[in-house]
């Protein structure tokens, strides 16, 4: 208590912010050593590796950087909106007794391990989109992103989906908590202006957890960008740089790629996925820091004042 409580507790949240900064660094520093030896190996070293089938360093990760990209972006942008409504359901349209369970749902799935969604997205999803795709592949052909559907659905798109379905619990759990803390003074001042409980929302609610809806997306896009298990269960791997959604063989991401070469790479070959991997945590590193100057530029329309 007193004085002593205070200088132990601001000690250990400052060793604790100091703690995360040495991870963080060690993490940055152990993948370049690592991928050192990969960066600067010259063509005929790279020639040697079997996997990279006579691609230069950064011939063979750019494609899997647009594969990360891309499945992380699709998986974003069915995921979001998604989680917006349901966090405003459970907030603010569902009986208490009803939001408090589904809560405890979304809170439950967010736990389930990554492979479990792989499972069930090979053993049944896969299966039930190949009519959906080909539908889709025959109706809107004439555009790039759906055309020459092939089965199996074991493409950038199924991939997608289940990360879409994997972040959904993340991203909606935060964004429902982010609803929950309007201030109720807000909500009940545009309630006694005349306003209907959507422009209620539109005018209070959505303006308060617009930061709040961003750092979840971020949270949720993290995961997507590391996810491993689920991806490589899914997807036919391919190295090409196209938008080809329907198409096996065309993409491939960084995680899964270090996950399926990694048991049999050994000397240069490990350095090379190391080197994957740093691309990834660079990747992973800027899309934070763009998070945040995206909230700080927006800080002072949100909730965060």
């Amino acid at each position: 208590p007193g004085r002593l409580g205070n200088r132990v507790f601001a000690g250990i949240s400052n060793g604790a912010g100091v703690l995360i900064l040495v991870i963080l660094a060690a993490v940055a520093g152990f993948l370049l050593l690592r991928s050192w030896p990969a960066l600067t190996a010259s063509q005929a070293q790279y020639d040697e590796i079997d996997f990279m089938n006579g691609e230069s360093l950064l011939g063979y990760i750019a494609p899997l950087i647009f594969g990360t990209t891309l499945s992380s972006v699709l998986a974003l942008l069915m995921a979001v909106p998604m989680s917006v409504a349901i966090g405003l359901f459970i907030s603010h349209y569902a009986p208490r007794r009803m939001a408090q369970g589904l809560g405890y749902l979304v809170d439950l799935l967010a736990a389930i391990p990554s492979v479990v969604y792989g499972m069930w997205g090979m053993g049944w999803l896969v299966p039930n989109l190949e009519p959906f795709f080909a539908w889709l592949s025959s109706t809107l052909g004439f555009l790039p992103l759906f055309a020459d559907f092939q089965a199996p659905a074991r493409n950038i798109m199924a991939a997608s989906i289940v990360l879409a379905v994997m972040i959904l619990p993340i991203i909606t759990a935060t964004i429902r908590e982010v609803f929950l803390q309007t201030p109720r003074l807000h909500e009940e001042a545009s309630l006694a202006i005349g306003a209907t409980r959507w422009e209620m929302i539109r005018q209070a609610v959505l303006p308060f957890g617009r930061s709040g809806i961003i750092s979840a997306s971020m949270l949720g896009l993290g995961r997507a960008l590391g996810e491993t298990m689920a991806v490589l269960m899914i997807l036919s791997p391919g190295f090409l740089v196209n938008f080809h959604l329907l198409q096996p063989g065309q993409h491939q991401t960084i995680a899964a790629n270090i996950a399926n070469q990694f048991p049999e790479a050994s000397g240069l070959s490990a350095d090379v996925l190391i080197a994957t991997g740093l691309a990834l945590f660079a990747i992973t590193f800027l899309v934070n820091l763009l998070a945040r100057w995206v909230i700080a530029r927006r800080a002072e329309f949100s909730g965060a004042n």
